[in-house]
């Protein structure tokens, strides 16, 4: 792709950005969010067309792809971030969904269609039953039909956009070992990804954008975790983490062996004033659904919770909120916006009450409360009335955290707080996080990237099915202790 340009309206997303691609390479795609990645890989895969410049596949240069098809012609497969697939139709039917066999008559060969999936699924070395309907599989399993659906297209071309943001590690190493066969086959892939561990382990070469222009391409072997954070935001990495540890206080929130069936078991913790605990463990362990009971968001069948030395039972998630309680979810998307609505609409929804005058919202302190959380968290938006979908995924969360503050809780509970959220975003709610326990506030953070667990947290509850195997102090903290008793390796005579 040669000197791309793009803008929307008055906004340039694109400022003559180049980039290529060799057979049987990996190459990344690396920048925050709001950087162009996105609008980059649509005009490939002709979703969007650009204003100027050049594609060249194979030597023979094209204008632009005039649309989805046209592109998968030229052996084109993006897989992006959101999941788009028919919830009601089988797992082989969205594979081939607008491209199926058909039989002799001219009607759709659902034999066929179901055989050649499960042929592809097993190739893969997938544990996926292609006659599943797509809605009864979790979001990691939906992920892994969206890789399968571009891989069985033949394609030369894979874009891979955010691939492992739902994916459990031993789901990441499977795709990993399907990216490595891709490789072999000389199918050229572009991965985007926040996680700089995965693009040092499966990438070649990488390329920097910033702000829609291009910054550079490194060879991976060549270059370092430092110097690529410094191309994307012009700060060091060892400037990304600014939490200073700070002597706990009294007791918050005191949880005494919770208990739900199917879910988790005898869990028992303490959170004190100016603490972040952090719950770490494998992708389904069980962590939010610890976190869901907490907030009265879910029921639990047995055990205690105490706030401030007083018991209490959340029968839905307006109790915990007048209580003190908030909670940042892990779907921004589906349970934290409300995205046809603006900004300030957001970020103020939990707040109404407090902002009442009579029967009606007061509008002077309610503008205060939007001018203040922006401020404060940077949200980069054109207007507090702009709508929330029109803000990139790192300012997106950024409200959602925002708007919890704004009821001033007393316990905050963070559910994989920067999933998708590039590294600038990531500094700013790190910082967010450590004046919110200087201020003491107790935080609870689940988080799946061991170096916020690592960075962040006073102490770190493991958990494995559904129990905590384990709590460490800041002292015992290390990467290879987590994934021990996240994986179950924990040696006879350790403590629980």
């Amino acid at each position: 792709m040669r000197s791309i340009k793009k803008s929307f309206g008055a906004t340039r997303a694109l400022s003559g950005v180049t980039i290529d691609l060799f057979a049987g390479e990996v190459h990344a795609l690396l920048g925050e969010n709001g950087a162009g990645k996105s609008t980059l890989i649509n005009i490939l895969g002709g979703i969007v067309q650009p204003d100027s410049g050049s594609i060249l596949i194979g030597g023979q240069t094209l204008a632009s792809f005039q649309g989805v098809p046209a592109a998968r012609k030229q052996g084109i497969a993006v897989i992006h971030q959101e999941i788009v697939l028919v919830p009601h139709l089988p797992v082989a039917e969205n594979i081939y969904l607008g491209r199926e066999p058909i039989t002799r008559i001219g009607l759709k060969d659902t034999k066929a269609i179901h055989q050649q999936a499960a042929e592809i699924v097993e190739t893969l070395g997938l544990d996926l039953d292609v006659t599943r309907p797509v809605g009864e599989l979790s979001t990691a399993q939906q992920q892994m039909v969206e890789i399968v659906k571009a891989i069985s297209v033949n394609a030369r071309i894979v874009v891979m956009d955010e691939p492992t943001s739902s994916l459990s590690l031993p789901e990441v190493t499977r795709l990993f070992e399907i990216i490595r066969r891709l490789k072999e086959n000389g199918v050229g892939v572009i991965y985007i990804s926040h996680r700089l561990d995965e693009i040092f382990e499966i990438s070649d070469r990488v390329t920097v954008i910033r702000d829609g222009t291009y910054i550079g391409t490194k060879l991976t072997s060549e270059t370092s975790p430092e110097e690529l954070v410094k191309m994307m935001v012009g700060r060091s990495l060892s400037a990304l983490y600014s939490r200073n540890f700070r002597p706990r206080g009294k007791p918050l929130l005191l949880v005494k062996g919770l208990s739900k069936r199917g879910a988790f078991e005898n869990i028992s913790f303490s959170v004190h004033q100016g603490e972040v605990l952090g719950f770490a463990g494998l992708v389904g362990a069980g962590r939010s659904e610890i976190m869901a009971s907490l907030f009265g968001a879910d029921d639990f069948d047995h055990g205690s919770i105490s706030l401030a030395g007083r018991q209490v039972r959340f029968r839905n998630t307006e109790q915990a909120i007048q209580n003190g309680l908030a909670m940042v979810t892990e779907d921004r998307k589906r349970t934290g916006l409300v995205l046809s609505n603006s900004v300030g609409f957001n970020l103020t929804l939990p707040a109404l009450p407090s902002l009442m005058s009579g029967p009606l919202v007061d509008s002077r302190r309610k503008n205060q409360m939007i001018d203040r959380f922006v401020g404060q968290l940077n949200i980069k938006t054109k207007s507090a009335w702009a709508p929330v979908s029109s803000l990139s995924g790192g300012n997106q969360q950024k409200v959602v955290v925002a708007k919890w503050l704004a009821i001033n809780p007393k316990i905050l509970i963070l559910d994989e707080p920067t999933r998708g959220v590039d590294v600038g975003a990531k500094h700013d709610i790190y910082s967010t996080i450590d004046e919110l326990a200087r201020e003491g506030l107790g935080v609870l953070l689940v988080s799946s990237e061991l170096e916020e667990i690592l960075n962040l947290c006073d102490r770190v509850c493991v958990v494995r099915k559904g129990r905590i195997v384990k709590t460490l102090t800041r002292e015992e903290l290390s990467q290879e202790t987590i994934m021990r008793y996240a994986a179950g390796a924990q040696t006879r005579g350790d403590r629980i």
